[in-house]
């Protein structure tokens, strides 16, 4: 394929997304949160959880907690108006709350969406809950309710008429002393990744900038290295993990952390809050959206594998002897997954991708 490729090297912030200064907002915002925990006087309301994890719970009753996360769909939405194809960002926004949920062992139950639109187009509403319905199928969990805003004040989308935006809110339960924070982790532990089904939905508005600008392709361009259209790749679902990691809960296999591995891709690890590093020794061949993006792009590997899942969508960490168990149950779910590496004693809870010569540093990979 002959391309013709701008020099200059493509970064998130380029294309209009500031991680340093989100994460310096976030550490203003996280003190006055707290503070709200002691408004709560009573034992059910509690919060049990410190902000800036994957999801928190509070409790309703001894030995029961309800574990919450609230996510989008992020810029993933302008390819589904460029497509004219509404029907599975349902899935992605039910994916993004439902893996965040699990990740401190709970079960998703309940899913709550918000949809605002510029314009309250019948078909498109019914194709954008389609997509909901389909991945709370998949999820198994129930939609009890929604809301509806009409903003088209607010809202400005790549078609006339066609702007919206969707987030939901996800609900599950855990029992108190079955929290999976990373509280048994041990160094020697094993990493093993659930693949993943290609960018998932983050780090688009960096994809767009390199597909749609700096090479000038659009949504209906086939693409060898897809064996589809740009469109069609871009809008693959989010895979949604739950029924994995449910079925290994159920099991009683001894599940020591979980990550879901979404913005800022592998360094959602050092989000698990206990003294260890984590060493990823080995990945498997990367579905070629990545590789082509970052040619194209001329994007860093610092960049790729903090933006993007690079592969893996979901860690399991568990001790050597429940790998074959992990690996077990994600083939039997349909899902493809590897050993990737393993668990060091690090009071800096530095990430080293070794494959790539990549170590955390300040919230950012930088190369060895």
């Amino acid at each position: 394929m002959s391309m013709q490729v701008q020099s200059s090297a493509s970064t998130y912030r380029d294309a209009g997304v500031d991680t340093t200064k989100e994460e310096s907002t976030m550490n203003r915002i996280f003190p006055l949160l707290r503070r709200s925990f002691s408004f709560r006087q009573s034992a059910r309301g509690q919060v049990c959880l410190d902000v800036g994890f994957f999801a928190n719970v509070v409790s309703v009753a001894p030995n029961l907690g309800v574990a919450l996360s609230i996510d989008g769909v992020g810029t993933k939405i302008i390819v589904a108006q460029m497509m004219q194809k509404y029907d599975t960002i349902g899935i992605d926004c039910v994916a993004m709350n439902v893996n965040d949920v699990i990740c401190v062992g709970a079960e998703p139950t309940t899913f709550l969406d918000y949809i605002a639109v510029e314009n309250i187009g019948p078909q498109m509403m019914e194709d954008i809950v389609r997509g909901l319905y389909k991945g709370a199928k998949l999820a198994n969990i129930s939609i009890p309710g929604g809301e509806t805003a009409q903003v088209g004040e607010m809202l400005k989308g790549v078609r006339d008429r066609s702007a919206f935006d969707l987030a939901g809110v996800c609900v599950g339960i855990v029992p108190l002393d079955r929290l999976v924070m990373g509280q048994n982790l041990r160094e020697g532990d094993v990493i093993v990744g659930l693949h993943s089904s290609g960018l998932h939905s983050n780090g688009y508005t960096l994809a767009r900038k390199v597909f749609f600008e700096r090479m000038g392709w659009n949504v209906e361009k086939y693409v060898p290295e897809f064996r589809r259209t740009l469109g069609e790749e871009l809008l693959e679902p989010t895979i949604i993990y739950s029924p994995v990691v449910n079925d290994l809960l159920a099991s009683g296999a001894a599940i020591k952390a979980l990550a879901n591995v979404t913005s800022d891709g592998f360094l959602n690890l050092a989000r698990i809050p206990y003294n260890y590093g984590y060493v990823i020794s080995t990945l498997p061949e990367s579905k070629p959206v990545f590789s082509l993006l970052q040619e194209l792009g001329d994007v860093s590997d610092e960049e790729m594998y903090k933006v993007y899942n690079m592969g893996i969508g979901f860690c399991i960490v568990v001790s050597p002897q429940d790998v074959e168990r992990v690996l077990t149950c994600a083939r039997e779910h349909g899902i493809n997954a590897d050993t990737i590496g393993h668990v060091v004693n690090d009071d800096e809870q530095k990430v080293v991708v070794e494959p790539r010569n990549l170590i955390s540093k300040g919230g950012h990979f930088v190369q060895i």
